[in-house]
Order: structure tokens, then C-alpha cells, then sequence
């Protein structure tokens, strides 16, 4: 595990990258450092840590920032949260497991780690948790581990326990394999363990019917360093009209419902406590491995260009004090946010699928998503939506080359009434969500060589996983105030040719894994 960066290497570093600052177009947004030694990051969280200042009772917070990516794991400190001090990674290599081929970054496919978006931590006792998707290390979705590979894989999925207890000092506690590995997330206060997807291997559709994805399969966190799986008790079955497809991702909101995001839409449970059951009419107890259906569902056809629900990548539902105040659905729980990741044909430009958009959930309290069927489908009502066409000129119709297809909707952070989004080629967006109905964007940051995968506003600061330029350190100007309270759209220019011929080294650079109908981008050499 590499440690530590001199002062002094970080002021040079520093006085470097603002000697030539990134090309591109930004509006209301200000670029204060970049940290170039993680590209291919994929997500990022933070960890707080208190402790007492000498000779007082005052405790002192230190903020560490975690960042995941095919490099595998590093820490920084924030104590300077405009320019993150390097601490301690856990190396690709280091996250070898026995039969995996070296690592290799030119190779194709490429044998790194892969892929843990949407990185979850517990707070508490200062754990990362770091999914392994079966394609890591030149892994396959169609084969199983133990399987012939032709490229030497194991094909192994799960989920990497990491101890950040001394964040200079990162150590892996345990390796839990699952039969699914993408996205991991804690539930219940992080006792317990939700991972999902990817798309499911030919076995997994020849003998447990996960025709479309693999389901949630829950692992038991009581003890780090002996996690306890339970594979054969699968959740969020029958997602897509009743039939099992991908469980993207969850995400828990202030009422500890967990909502699962994937092939089909969205669906929420309650994962402890007693409630009533819609589906069967009955009050029981909720727990990690039977939870009780709450709502939700899969999304209309006039935004996702399809009848199957769409591919909702993820979702968040403003609830209580936290939820923005200019419409009272918002801390009721009456809406949902919900990303569809949908990688359209070019010259769409995300005008008929990959947006983002925001939900009723008014009508699916009675189990409809789980009584959902081909014939008979439960959708949800769409109350406003947002997606770059037509409301700035970023790319002219028609400047397409083959396979530039990098504008989509991904992850998003919420704070309030402001959502901070990532958005592929197209960066990262500030969009304000007072009205529901009208989603208006106040900033943008959009670098003419960037590919972000996620941002996230944290203490008056965004940092952005960019699969290209690493992590950005960004902050809203006071023009972004200005901005939201005109109300009126802030608009991005046309793309430039620096930016466009960037996309389509882009397309170049990344093949559509066909296991997922063109979703999930994979880099090539």
C-alpha cells in the first residue's frame, strides 16, 4: 500500500495545473484542483473522523475522502477540502485474488479491478465497501467462476471489506463472494450488506430464472471480518413485469426504505420493522433477507423509449426534514428521482431516453410494481423530467461519428432543492428542483476531455469521479445563486471541435457489453 505525498510535490502539483487550466465550458462554476493520479475513478465517499484538539475539549473533524476505480481504492485528506492530500491506497493488485491474472491496463479486455460504483462506507466503523463485479481481471457475466475462461479469468464476483479505521493506514479485512457484484449498499445501518447485478451468466438463466440480471443478494456485516452470504435467499425477484431482470442499485432515504434501481424500474422495501405486506394483505416483520414491498415502479414509455419500465440506474426520495420545501410532496415521500442510464442513437442526444427525471409515486402504496405483468403494467407518473436537448447547443445534429454515444444521465447527489449530476461527455450539471415539474440547470461544468461517472456536493464542495481526468475539485460561484433565483435556465455553448473529437476518441476507447443491451460502457486498450 503506497503512502503519502510531500508538501512540496503538491504545491508544485498544484501551481501546475493552474498554470493551465482545463479547456472547456462552465458556467457558474469554479475549477480549484484536479487530481490526475485517479482516472478511471468510479466513485467516491467520505468518512468523517473526530478527535481532540491539544490542550482543549473542542473536538476536531477531519474529513477523508474515499475514491474507487480500476486502480482499486485510495484515501485523501480533506483538511484542505479544496486540495485533497493523498493518504493510502489499496492497489489493483493488492485486490488479486488467487487465479486472477496479472494486472494489466493495455491488455483487452483489460485485467484491472472492476468496477464497485456507488462505493458505500459505514460511519460507524469505518469500513469501505468495495463490490467486485465478475468481469474484473478480464472476467466474463456469461461464464461462472471455475468455468474454462479463454482469457485466464475467474469470473468471480463480491464484496471487499476495508477497514479505513487509520485512513493513512488502509487495510483489507475480508472477501465475501456472491454471486453478484456490482453495486454494494448498506442497509439496516450497515449490519447488513445489499449487492446487485451485473447481467446474469448462462446458468443463472438456464436454472434460476434470472432471465434479464442477476437479482440482491444479501450479505450478514456483524462481524468484518466473517461476513455471512446468503445466496440462496435472492431479493427483488420479478422486477421487470414479473420477470427477474438487473438489480442496478440501492439507495436508502431517511426512513430507511430501500429503494432498488434497475431493469424495470424502481421499487422500494422496508428492510426491518413490522408493516404490512400489500402484496399478501399481512403485518409482519421486515428484515435484510425478506423485506416488505413499500412502492414504486417501473417508468412511462414516453421517457425511457421503451415498454419494459426502462433501465433505472438509480434513484433517491426526498423525504422529512432534508427534502426540499417549495412543494410539500417532496417531504411526504411522494416523489421519486430517478435516473434511466439509456445510451440512445447519437443524433437523439438524449431527447428519448437517459434522462432524468422526477416521479409520482401516488397509486403504487398496494404492491402494483409486484403484481406488474406484460399484459397488465404498472407505470408510474412522470411530473417533470430534464436532459440537455434542445436546451443548449452542446452538439449540433448531424456531428456524430459511429458509436458517440456518451450523453446520459448517471449518478446523482441531492442536497435540498440542488441536485448535482453526472452526465458522461456532457459533465457535470447543477440543476435546481424547487418545481417538480420543471427541473432548471443554474450551473455546468463541462470539460472539452472529461467523462464523469459521478459528483458529489460535500461541505460547499463538488468533487467529480471522471473516468478521464480523475477527481475535479469544483465550487458554485456566486453566480450560481444569482442564477436560481432568476429562475431562468442557464444555457451551455455548442461543443467545440476539441470536445467532439474527444467523444469520438471516446467511441474509440469503449465497446457496449452486449450482455446488457449497450449499457455499461467497457474500455478497450
Amino acid at each position: 500500500m503506497r503512502r503519502g505525498r510531500g508538501v512540496a510535490a503538491a504545491a508544485v502539483g498544484a501551481a501546475l495545473l493552474f498554470a493551465a487550466p482545463a479547456l472547456g465550458a462552465s458556467k457558474n462554476v469554479e475549477l480549484l484542483d484536479n487530481l490526475p493520479e485517479a482516472t478511471d475513478a468510479t466513485a467516491i465517499n467520505f468518512l468523517q473522523y473526530k478527535s481532540k484538539q491539544p490542550g482543549t475539549r473542542v473536538p476536531k473533524r477531519l474529513d477523508v475522502m474515499l475514491v474507487t476505480g480500476r486502480f482499486g481504492l485510495k484515501s485523501y485528506s480533506l483538511e484542505d477540502p479544496a486540495h485533497p492530500e493523498f493518504l493510502d491506497e489499496v492497489t489493483a493488485d493488492e485486490l488479486r485474488l488467487p487465479g486472477d491474472p496479472p494486472v494489466d491496463f493495455s491488455s483487452d479486455p483489460q485485467s484491472t479491478f472492476w468496477q464497485n460504483e456507488d462505493m458505500d462506507v459505514d460511519q460507524r466503523r469505518k469500513l469501505a465497501l468495495i463490490s467486485r463485479d465478475p468481469r474484473a481481471y478480464k472476467g466474463s457475466t456469461s461464464r461462472e467462476p471455475g468455468d474454462p475462461d479463454p482469457n485466464g479469468a475467474t469470473n468471480i464476483a463480491g464484496v471487499y471489506v476495508v477497514s479505513a479505521a487509520n485512513p493513512a493506514k488502509l487495510k483489507v479485512l475480508s472477501f465475501q463472494q456472491l454471486p453478484t457484484g456490482h453495486t454494494t449498499t448498506c442497509v439496516n445501518r450497515c449490519r447488513a450488506l445489499w449487492t446487485g447485478g451485473p447481467a446474469s451468466t448462462d446458468q443463472d438463466k438456464a436454472e434460476l430464472g434470472w432471465t434479464f440480471g442477476r437479482p440482491i443478494i444479501v450479505t450478514d456485516l456483524a462481524n468484518p471480518k466473517k461476513p455471512k452470504a446468503y445466496p440462496m435467499r435472492p431479493v427483488d425477484l420479478f422486477r421487470r413485469d414479473g420477470v427477474t431482470a438487473y438489480s442496478h442499485d440501492v439507495q436508502v432515504d431517511a426512513m430507511g426504505i430501500a429503494w432498488v434501481s434497475g431493469d424495470g424500474g424502481t421499487r422500494g422495501y422496508w428492510t426491518e420493522g413490522r408493516h404490512r405486506d400489500p402484496v399478501t394483505g399481512r403485518v409482519r416483520q421486515a428484515t435484510a433477507v425478506n423485506p416488505i414491498p413499500y412502492a414504486g415502479g417501473g417508468l412511462q414509455q414516453a421517457i425511457t423509449n421503451d415498454e419494459t419500465g426502462g433501465f433505472e440506474h438509480n434513484a433517491w426520495r426526498p423525504v422529512g426534514q432534508d427534502a426540499p420545501t417549495s412543494d410539500p410532496r417532496y417531504a411526504a415521500g411522494e416523489l421519486l428521482l430517478v435516473t434511466e442510464e439509456d445510451f440512445g442513437p447519437p443524433q437523439e442526444y438524449c431527447s428519448k431516453q437517459g434522462m432524468f427525471s422526477i416521479n409520482s409515486l401516488e397509486g403504487s402504496f398496494g404492491g402494483e410494481a409486484w403484481k406488474s405483468t406484460p399484459e397488465n403494467k404498472f407505470r408510474l407518473t412522470v411530473v417533470g423530467t430534464w436532459n440537455p436537448f434542445e436546451k443548449e447547443g452542446s452538439r449540433p445534429v448531424g456531428d456524430y461519428g459511429p458509436g458517440d454515444e456518451f450523453c446520459s444521465a448517471h449518478y446523482f447527489d441531492v442536497d435540498g432543492a440542488t441536485v448535482t449530476y453526472a452526465w458522461y461527455a456532457e459533465g457535470t450539471r447543477f440543476l435546481d428542483i424547487s418545481d417538480p415539474a420543471n427541473p432548471t440547470q443554474f450551473a455546468y461544468w463541462r470539460p472539452d476531455d472529461g467523462n464523469v461517472w459521478a459528483s458529489y456536493l460535500h461541505n460547499g464542495f463538488i468533487y467529480t469521479a471522471d473516468q478521464a481526468r480523475g477527481v475535479d475539485v469544483l465550487r458554485l460561484t456566486a453566480g450560481a445563486r444569482a442564477a436560481r433565483r432568476s429562475g431562468k435556465e442557464v444555457v451551455a455553448p455548442r461543443s467545440n471541435a476539441r470536445h467532439r473529437a474527444f467523444v469520438r476518441g471516446l467511441a474509440a476507447r469503449y465497446k457496449a457489453d452486449p450482455a446488457t443491451a449497450g449499457l455499461c460502457l467497457l474500455p478497450t486498450v
